[in-house]
């Protein structure tokens, strides 16, 4: 067969023709997910069908697959800011899962907030998405019920909400890893910069280091735990704030890499040496932390898996299937900064 592009592309029809099996094979092969296609046609088949296609330039119409299916292959990412290293990895995570099943993705920005969050989310649904990955969550929020409701399939990402499905890292495990390092190390005088109260990435990782913390028989007053913003600033401010209530800690830890270059940088102002005055411990170890002046001991979040699990997560949802949420494990990488 020769691809005669004067008159009209190749179809499903012509296909199915030259190799002489029926459209639907070829169709089920060519269109459907890896599990499904298996199902379709032996693999001796499956491969004659694939090499067909790419030799003519098969390419399949979207707007017909769309309402043959009633499906977009489209799936909509919300997250806080693309700008973040941690939400961009999960997000080619992202991308990579979903070209593995046959969907592309595509992301907006809410800067964490929840009336642009809402308006974002019916962008996407105005865009006819097959379903939603909402890396943004308010634990104090109403959008997610609202999508339940509306039988709109959807999972969290990166942050956690009892009662909904989501592919997060195991924060109150990392927050405990930390504690057990600090303590290990001799520290007693320890404070926390916690990140936004209403994210449960802050409020797990804070609970896992303090109940840990006290497990081990140590003290730490409700005072010595300061909520911040996700950012170097918010680590900066929040270490001033501590160094300014009284006797300076042995220990920070705060709980996102960027807070900890922040305080990092409070504490050099203050006269103070990182790792010798005053240890820092950060948290999802991003490419930045080792290759600072004073590496940065953080816990390592797997953000690509975090990624690549929500869109498997996802799959499921939309085909109707039981979901249970994915907690990944951490693990800690101690350098310079708390060694």
């Amino acid at each position: 067969m020769e691809k005669n592009t004067s008159e009209r592309a190749v179809t499903l029809k012509d296909l199915a023709k030259e190799l002489g099996i029926h459209p639907s094979t070829v169709s089920r092969v060519l269109h459907s997910d890896p599990d499904s296609a298996r199902g379709a046609a032996s693999e001796a088949t499956a491969q004659r069908i694939r090499e067909l296609a790419a030799e003519v330039g098969y390419s399949p119409d979207p707007q017909a697959t769309s309402l043959r299916t009633r499906r977009t292959q489209l799936l909509g990412v919300v997250v806080p800011r693309l700008s973040d290293l941690v939400l961009a990895i999960m997000y080619e995570g992202i991308e990579e899962a979903a070209a593995r099943i046959g969907y592309s993705a595509f992301v907006t920005n809410s800067r964490d907030d929840v009336d642009e969050q809402r308006r974002k989310v019916e962008m996407m649904l105005a865009r006819r998405v097959d379903g939603l990955i909402i890396g943004d969550s308010h634990l104090d929020g109403d959008v997610l019920p609202d999508l339940r409701h509306r039988a709109v399939p959807f999972v969290l990402m990166n942050r956690r909400h009892p009662g909904f499905p989501s592919s997060t890292c195991d924060d109150t495990r990392g927050g405990e890893l930390v504690a057990e390092h600090l303590w290990d190390k001799g520290h007693r005088r320890v404070c926390v910069i916690a990140g936004e109260p209403y994210a449960s990435t802050a409020v797990d990782r804070t609970a896992g280091f303090v109940d840990r913390w006290r497990a081990l028989g140590g003290d730490i007053p409700d005072d010595s735990i300061v909520w911040s913003r996700f950012d170097t600033q918010g680590g900066r401010e929040a270490a001033e704030r501590i160094l300014a209530a009284g006797t300076a800690p042995t220990a920070l830890f705060a709980v996102n890499d960027f807070a900890a270059i922040g305080a990092m940088g409070a504490l050099r102002t203050h006269g103070m040496a990182v790792g010798a005055d005053c240890a820092v411990v950060g948290y999802n170890d991003t490419s930045l932390a080792a290759e600072l002046p004073i590496p940065l001991s953080s816990v390592r979040s797997p953000m690509a898996e975090i990624g690549r699990s929500a869109v498997r997560l996802l799959q499921r949802v939309i085909r109707g299937e039981p979901v249970e949420s994915v907690r990944l494990a951490p693990t800690l990488q101690v350098r310079e900064s708390s060694a």
